[in-house]
């Protein structure tokens, strides 16, 4: 049985004449025990009927079928690159993951997309994708650091960040690119998720990392591209930045766990692994999702909406009413 809203009109038990009709049982906005009748002949546009004193009502609604769900969908980031044994010049930092959102901003300071229309009842896939492994110190050159792991949600994917590379080596391309290594450019950021990384200089510093809001810098400091901010938790959140190339003397913006942010370059040890992403959902509160067992997932309620929040893991869910 399918479920309405909103629908605060005295309803009784309609004529013989609308046997065809289906019965949807009706929300609280409803007077209590009372139901409307819908016209299953015009799926793509079904037609309420009520009766109220024997008069008629009807009003065209949305398709019950399906429900607009907004989204943010974050990649997992770059991991960060490191030397060879002996070496002075330094390495790239990780690009961040693809960043992808129907609630602000997307990535590359593109517009926001559209909404997701779910089918009821069907299964869809979410997957958090993790952060790359940074190389460790000492690297025999020419290689960079692991690239992210993308993020999905339904047909929505967010590629993982570029990993940052070792000397004279360009960076890896992702959702965000990669730090080049000194004396080599930065990896290529993806349309509608990021940007690219920033090239590594012939003074020894690495090139930043790509972030979702701005290219990694190329300004013999290496710093990280920004992130972006979001609020559709319904709090600013920044995420999404790129780490610093090695040798910079800052630390990039890619911290923090479930932030798509790429890992920091290494001078003489590790790089750093780039973070986690995240996959955060919202849509009205009548309504449920289904999660499988293999996700790690958080839901709270926002006003009139959920808000549900993939941490980790990978497997189908579903939205019912």
């Amino acid at each position: 049985m399918t479920r309405a809203r909103d629908v605060s009109r005295l309803v009784t038990t309609p004529t013989s004449a609308y046997d065809e009709f289906e019965e949807v049982f009706v929300g609280s906005a409803s007077p209590t025990n009372k139901k409307i009748w819908i016209n299953t002949s015009t799926a793509s546009a079904p037609t309420i009927n009520a009766i109220v004193n024997s008069t008629w009502f009807g009003s065209s609604i949305y398709n019950i079928n399906s429900l607009l769900v907004d989204f943010l969908v974050i990649a997992g980031g770059g991991g960060g690159g490191t030397t060879q044994a002996g070496g002075n010049q330094s390495s790239g930092g990780g690009g961040a993951g693809g960043y992808r959102t129907s609630t602000g901003v997307s990535g590359g300071n593109s517009s926001a997309e559209n909404q997701v229309a779910l089918t009821l009842g069907q299964n869809f896939t979410v997957t958090v994708g993790a952060g790359g492994t940074g190389l460790t110190y000492p690297v025999s050159g020419g290689i960079t650091a692991g690239n992210g792991t993308n993020s999905t949600f339904s047909n929505i994917i967010s590629l993982g960040g570029g990993g940052g590379a070792t000397v004279g080596t360009t960076g890896a391309s992702g959702g965000s690119g990669g730090g080049g290594g000194a004396g080599a450019f930065g990896g290529n950021g993806s349309g509608g998720q990021g940007f690219s990384g920033g090239s590594g200089n012939y003074n020894a510093q690495g090139g930043g990392g790509g972030g979702a809001g701005e290219a990694g810098n190329t300004d013999g400091n290496g710093h990280g591209g920004d992130g972006l901010s979001n609020s559709i938790t319904g709090s600013a959140v920044t995420r999404g930045g790129g780490g610093a190339g090695s040798n910079s003397g800052t630390v990039g913006d890619g911290t923090g766990v479930n932030t798509g942010g790429g890992g920091t370059g290494s001078y003489t040890g590790t790089g750093g692994n780039g973070n986690s992403g995240v996959v955060i959902l919202r849509y009205p509160s009548y309504a449920t999702l289904n999660i499988g067992a293999g996700l790690t997932s958080s839901t709270q309620t926002v006003a009139s909406n959920k808000v549900t929040t993939f941490t980790a893991g990978s497997d189908s869910v579903s939205v019912v009413i």
